[in-house]
């Protein structure tokens, strides 16, 4: 129990809602306990020592300027007790692969998020040839046919 206060309060201070929030609302607040696997995409495969990153958003959507990391293990999974109810940004990154995020809704005392990293892609440049775009080739300009002088 003493491990589960002790989260609340970590949590509070990272979002800086301890201001905001007086001592004694605290305990109408809901908090969940958020599990995550980390994975790659292309064989399923555990991520090891990505960061997990969990921001706040606001009712307006947009992202609070505080957050929380966490890294996942060898087994590729993190954990963190004391997520207020609301939505959350998480975000993940690791080396050698495409950044990672998506909006949850933290709504149950227990969620489990699994990401699925995918390989980083290659850069869109406008100045290199696409031959996977199919261009549309110019249609020649057609001259109405030549009409020959008639004779009488």
């Amino acid at each position: 129990m003493k491990r589960k206060h002790t989260a609340v309060i970590a949590w509070v201070l990272m979002f800086g809602l301890g201001a905001s929030v007086p001592a004694v609302a605290q305990d109408d607040v809901q908090y969940a306990a958020l599990s995550f696997l980390v994975v790659r995409d292309y064989n399923g495969k555990p991520v090891k020592n990505a960061s997990v990153i969990m921001h706040p958003v606001n009712k307006k959507g947009k992202q609070e300027h505080t957050g929380f990391q966490l890294k996942t293990d060898t087994n590729g999974k993190t954990s963190f007790d004391g997520v207020p109810y609301g939505p959350l940004r998480v975000q993940v990154l690791a080396q050698g692969f495409q950044t990672f995020g998506e909006d949850y809704d933290v709504s149950k005392p227990e969620m489990e998020i699994t990401v699925r990293l995918k390989r980083p892609q290659g850069q869109y440049s406008i100045y290199e040839d696409h031959p996977e775009e199919k261009k549309e080739e110019p249609k020649p300009e057609q001259k109405p046919p030549e009409q020959k002088p008639q004779s009488d």
